[in-house]
């Protein structure tokens, strides 16, 4: 892609009331755009790494048998009435009324799978159902801060999974958890899991997946032995005064809720078991909020000229810097070998925005073609080289073309 056509570039200046790291970098790096207070869109660029973290996901929910679907975004008031939770979880849900109807935007999705369930399962033979989809959420946060990683309106991967018992729900939620855990390895987060309460979701103790970081808002806790690291919310007094207790700041990037009966048994949902008895469905939910992770992954993996991303969810695998016209040989020859880049190609602005540009942008290669990496060359038969940086070193190497391409 060429940087010249690319909408929108960059900005010298994020918004004043910006305070987070993820938000001035996503921002100044063309990433994201503030509309208001917990609301952004997903630029070209952030479309691209949400892109990439959702392949992961999805890859990764496949595997353990799950199928994608789409639900909607509005939902009517009586079927949050099944559960009570159009009055429990008001504070967090966005209700409106419109030609004498009552509605909600999504804040979660558990009723309006539960109702598919219920549709569509008979009997212990239909069991079990895994569906999961990639959506909008809208939640009414009171504090709407931290840049993407507290929103209003936010993008979510939500599973879903009802089973004919407890014993092969739970065998199940642990393989998410497995799935969990590959996935942040492959997107290149460092994750733990702690057990915390279930919020408005379930009165069970439920998982989440904590990324270590010093700006985090969630305190987790672990000691020695503990099989899972522990949210605050659930420690005990005795636990918070044990000196061998350590205590770390994290984000949370994920999280699953073993839900069991409730669900099913306050709307109907039952099928009919091996002995010809109706039984409810059991019950669990699972969450990565993708636009959260790609915040997490700028609070992480930052410098003071801007992002350092991950290779596996970086926009483009190099940043292309033209500085002599043979640049463009090389851009077309990158394309023809498959290789993602994003071409700087704008003639009328200098080396050094070029660079800093770069930088914020958080590109893992950058490439530089200029008059003094053609003449390196001269006394190779004539080879042109290519200047090589890492965005997370100092370090330059000149290369020729088909050594950059071995190395991406």
């Amino acid at each position: 892609m060429r940087y010249s056509q690319f909408f929108p570039q960059t900005l010298k200046e994020a918004p004043k009331d910006e305070v987070a790291v993820n938000a001035k970098y996503l921002i100044r790096g063309g990433y994201i755009d503030k509309l208001m207070a917990g609301s952004y869109t997903l630029l070209p660029l952030g479309m691209r790494v949400v892109q990439k973290i959702n392949q992961i996901i999805r890859e990764e929910m496949n595997k353990t048998g799950a199928q994608e679907l789409l639900m909607p975004l509005l939902h009517p008031k009586e079927i949050w009435n099944e559960t009570g939770r159009w009055d429990s979880a008001s504070e967090v849900m966005y209700q409106f009324e419109k030609n004498d109807k009552e509605y909600a935007l999504s804040f979660t999705h558990e009723e309006i799978v539960m109702d598919l369930i219920r549709k569509h399962t008979s009997s212990y033979k239909d069991l079990p159902i895994k569906v999961y989809h990639f959506s909008t959420k809208f939640r009414n946060e009171l504090r709407a801060k931290s840049g993407i990683l507290r929103g209003r309106e936010f993008m979510m991967k939500d599973l879903y999974s009802a089973h004919f018992s407890e014993e092969d729900l739970m065998e199940y939620y642990w393989k998410v958890a497995d799935a969990y855990l590959e996935i942040f390895k492959r997107i290149g987060i460092d994750v733990k899991i702690a057990e915390a309460s279930g919020g408005v979701f379930t009165t069970s103790h439920t998982h989440e997946f904590q990324a270590l970081c010093e700006v985090g808002e969630d305190t987790i806790y672990h000691k020695e032995g503990w099989k899972f690291w522990k949210n605050k919310e659930v420690m005990t007094e005795e636990e918070l005064s044990d000196p061998d207790v350590k205590s770390a700041q994290a984000i949370e990037v994920g999280n699953i809720f073993p839900l069991g009966t409730m669900y099913a048994e306050k709307m109907s949902a039952l099928f009919t078991d091996q002995d010809g008895s109706k039984k409810p469905v059991w019950f669990a939910s699972y969450g990565i909020g993708p636009t959260r992770v790609m915040g997490t992954l700028v609070e992480i993996f930052h410098d003071d000229k801007g992002i350092i991303w991950p290779e596996a969810v970086a926009p483009f695998q190099v940043h292309l810097i033209g500085l002599h016209e043979k640049a463009d040989s090389v851009y077309h020859n990158l394309l023809e070998a498959g290789v993602e880049v994003l071409y700087d190609d704008r003639w009328d602005t200098n080396a050094g925005t070029k660079f800093a540009d770069a930088d914020l942008i958080g590109i893992p290669v950058r490439l530089v073609v200029s008059t003094k990496t053609l003449s390196a060359g001269s006394g190779q038969a004539g080879t042109a080289m290519i200047e090589w940086k890492k965005r997370d070193s100092d370090k330059t190497e000149l290369l020729t073309f088909e050594e950059v391409l071995a190395r991406i």
